[in-house]
């Protein structure tokens, strides 16, 4: 049986991946990945963001630990034909490639979801699979959260997702997001870039390399 949190992700991405459109498109040309190169997609989900690597060319790898999320990526994958993505299920926390594999290595809106020690340890991982100079990519709520309308609907649907993803959430905001979450792992920012999501300004783009 599908669990509830997960119903309720597969359900959400169907309403929201298709908003996101430009967001996913944008972020290949961001990060500057080109053609040949290895990306890896951690807390992949449907494998939204994969595809659109895989669509310019990149060898795109994406990770996820829950099987139907991972199951609904690769029948996806079925549907697009597309020989460039590939999906497997690994704990982001303990990643099973090998150090300076990837060209660039990427995470959307799955650090806030998580307790600070795993946050660390993902980005530890995701530093330690990823080529010396090679580009990380973080894409999550800016904060502190701007006063609108829409934040009532983005704070409505992680309560939703959970109690404990509530509190994760709630915690990713009391740290300070990105920014705060980036220093304390020793990365410095090259460029970023802000989303104005439903005029909201809701979510930021960072690009950092790898020391």
């Amino acid at each position: 049986m599908i669990e509830f949190k997960t119903m309720f992700f597969l359900n959400y991405s169907t309403i929201v991946d298709p908003l996101l459109r430009d967001l996913r498109t944008y972020i290949p040309e961001f990060s500057g990945m080109k053609a040949g190169d290895r990306v890896l997609d951690i807390c992949c989900g449907t494998g939204a963001q994969v595809f659109y690597y895989a669509q310019k060319g990149v060898f795109a790898t994406g990770i996820d630990l829950d099987p139907n999320m991972l199951k609904l990526a690769r029948k996806n994958k079925r549907k697009q034909d597309s020989s460039n993505a590939s999906f497997q299920m690994a704990d982001a926390q303990n990643l099973p490639f090998k150090d300076n594999f990837f060209d660039c290595a990427s995470i959307s809106f799955a650090l806030h979801e998580k307790e600070r020690t795993a946050r660390d340890k993902i980005i530890s991982e995701m530093k330690r699979v990823a080529k010396k100079n090679g580009a990380l990519i973080f894409i999550d709520f800016s904060v502190p959260l701007p006063e609108s309308r829409f934040i009532y609907l983005i704070k409505a649907i992680e309560f939703i997702a959970g109690r404990n993803h509530f509190r994760c959430f709630k915690d990713y905001i009391e740290q300070g997001g990105l920014d705060v979450i980036l220093k304390k792992n020793q990365l410095t920012e090259e460029k970023r870039h802000y989303l104005n999501y439903l005029n909201d300004g809701l979510i930021i783009i960072i690009k950092t390399g790898n020391p």
